[in-house]
């Protein structure tokens, strides 16, 4: 291990003077770790919004040990305005409170590290209709669009279902098409034949042949 006070000397490049005075602890720390660290934070700025970073720390209050309420609450007014009424945003305080000394004494809930953990924790308990409030924040977190991924998969999903020759498709059923293309992955587990049968069972089975083209359709298109 080379001694940290010692004057570091670039075998790369030519010392210029004021290099001369520089040590290894300088080099390392300033140099290498700083700007690294600067060049990560730089990329994270990038990448989220002053909104996503609020909101990610928002779900990382939720999870910690001391939870600050007055802070959630405060999320809560400026970036959830319409999905809690004043009277809920009151409720929401007094079962904060309760949850926090809860979850000391629980010990499946004190387990979780995760916001999506906390909401099936709380779902597998049967304490989300104890604390229902509480657990429609961690939904709403949950649902944060943090990346661009899920908008760009839409675009290319839509180029390729509304092309020129069905450019007068509805939106209603465009959605439909792209949410079944875009999660394939779960789409592949349904049968085609259960889903007919089950539409047959409707009370207005009038487009029976038009549910059989367009799962054609998807099944073509992926």
């Amino acid at each position: 291990m080379p001694d940290m006070s010692a004057p570091y000397r670039s075998t790369r490049y030519r010392p210029r003077k004021k290099d001369l005075h520089v040590t290894f602890e300088h080099f390392y720390r300033v140099d290498l770790f700083m700007k690294t660290l600067d060049k990560q934070i730089h990329e994270l700025d990038c990448r989220f919004s002053e909104q996503s970073i609020e909101l990610l720390s928002l779900g990382s209050t939720l999870c910690s040990k001391k939870i600050n309420i007055d802070h959630i609450v405060l999320l809560i007014e400026k970036y959830y305005p319409t999905d809690f009424t004043e009277q809920e945003r009151n409720q929401l305080v007094c079962q904060l409170e309760t949850f926090q000394v809860e979850r000391i004494n629980n010990a499946k809930l004190s387990e979780v590290a995760t916001l999506s953990d906390l909401c099936q924790t709380l779902v597998e308990t049967g304490k989300n209709s104890m604390y229902d409030l509480v657990e429609r924040v961690c939904r709403l977190l949950l649902t944060l669009p943090v990346s661009t991924a899920t908008t760009e998969r839409g675009f290319s999903a839509m180029k390729i279902f509304k092309n020129r020759l069905r450019n007068k498709m509805s939106d209603e059923n465009l959605a439909n098409s792209m949410v079944i293309y875009i999660e394939k992955e779960i789409a592949d587990k349904f049968d085609s034949e259960s889903i007919i049968e089950e539409f047959k069972g409707l009370k207005d089975p009038s487009n029976i042949e038009g549910l059989e083209a367009d799962i054609q359709k998807v099944n073509v298109a992926s």
